[in-house]
């Protein structure tokens, strides 16, 4: 199980959404955070608010900037034992779209391979005791105007799913958070105000951390977490009528 005290714990994405919802409520449990993004602006923001937050200017999509990630934790924060795999990238878009394929690979790059790769980095740290994946509840039921990033989060989800068994022999803690839609700014802004706010979802993801749940889920993706066959279809058919 998880302390929710005392640990050190590196958020990507740590600056919006989220990131930046976690980021918060690790600091008020006392922990120490590092974030990383690609936006300066948005990191500085946030340290500003957070004078403890550590920040480090990543672009995780491009894979050299996830090797110097490691190498600078390695070298200055070597008792790092928490990674949180949160930042993703959401397109909304249709396969006809021009230019779909180009937009599509940013989602790949951010949501596939940059989680794939910092695990296989991260795993070896020898401080490191947990790491806590963010999916999304289209892991179950992809939402078709999202559709590479839905696809990217049953990817990520089933990856999670491999992990949590490959990594016990290092005893590394896999713990997989699947959000429902939330209003924040993913995918653009205002597309998602009518969504629950974040700092609900924050509230129940502490919660079950705390009951020292592995599969963190709320409301509607605790429903598809948890779904039949017939009840997905069902979902699905709701999710993208019209």
């Amino acid at each position: 199980m998880m302390k929710l005290s005392n640990n050190k714990i590196l958020i990507t994405g740590g600056a919006s959404g989220i990131g930046l919802g976690l980021t918060e409520r690790f600091i008020k449990e006392g922990n120490t955070v590092i974030i990383c993004g690609r936006r300066e602006v948005s990191l500085k923001e946030v340290a500003d608010k957070f004078p403890a937050v550590i920040t480090n200017v990543c672009d995780l999509s491009v894979e050299a900037e996830r090797t110097e990630l490691f190498k600078w934790v390695s070298e200055n924060h070597s008792d790092l034992n928490v990674l949180v795999n949160n930042a993703g990238v959401q397109q909304w878009m249709a396969i006809t779209d021009e230019g779909f394929f180009e937009r599509a690979k940013t989602e790949i790059a951010t949501n596939i391979e940059a989680p794939i790769h910092l695990t296989a980095l991260f795993s070896n740290l020898k401080a490191l005791s947990t790491i806590i994946n963010v999916t999304s509840g289209l892991a179950f039921v992809p939402f078709t105007k999202v559709p590479v990033y839905s696809a990217t989060k049953a990817f990520f989800h089933s990856f999670t799913l491999s992990s949590r068994q490959l990594l016990k022999s290092k005893n590394i803690d896999v713990i997989e958070i699947i959000p429902p839609a939330l209003n924040t700014d993913l995918g653009g802004k205002g597309l998602h105000d009518a969504a629950p706010p974040v700092r609900d979802f924050i509230e129940a993801v502490f919660q079950q951390l705390e009951e020292g749940e592995a599969e963190i889920t709320f409301g509607f993706s605790a429903a598809l977490a948890k779904a039949n066959p017939d009840e997905l279809q069902g979902a699905f058919n709701r999710l993208n009528q019209g």
